[in-house]
């Protein structure tokens, strides 16, 4: 990727965190929400945009919902919040890179030591 990718692909994940966050009100993008990244295509007409929400699946799936019935008011918006010759079209993917680490993290957590040194176990 090219730096002027990475730089628009960063800009347009703290763009977008910020009008989600303050701009929409349908109720179902009122949950836990989280852009953890935008990839933009080198040719820059379109950006994946990865999004972790929290939830059961059918709650992410309404949120996937929310998400694509509010992605023309956000690229608008971008639009007019930018200036970008042209702004990408937007594609929105669900992203569980978050949910997963918190298991894992719950995983090891749960692991209980006794105290002893792993190594000695191997000699007896």
């Amino acid at each position: 990727m090219s730096r002027r990718t990475l730089r628009i692909s960063e800009l347009l994940r703290e763009e977008l965190s910020v009008l989600l966050q303050r701009n929409i009100r349908d109720p179902r993008l009122n949950r836990m929400l989280s852009i953890t990244s935008v990839s933009v295509s080198s040719d820059l007409k379109q950006a994946t945009v990865f999004v972790s929400a929290m939830g059961s699946e059918e709650e992410k799936l309404e949120v996937g919902r929310g998400l694509e019935a509010a992605g023309s008011y956000l690229r608008r918006s971008l639009g007019e919040r930018l200036s970008l010759r042209y702004v990408p079209r937007l594609v929105f993917q669900l992203d569980d890179s978050i949910e997963r680490g918190a298991r894992l993290n719950r995983i090891i957590n749960s692991f209980e030591f006794s105290g002893e040194d792993p190594e000695a176990r191997e000699e007896h």
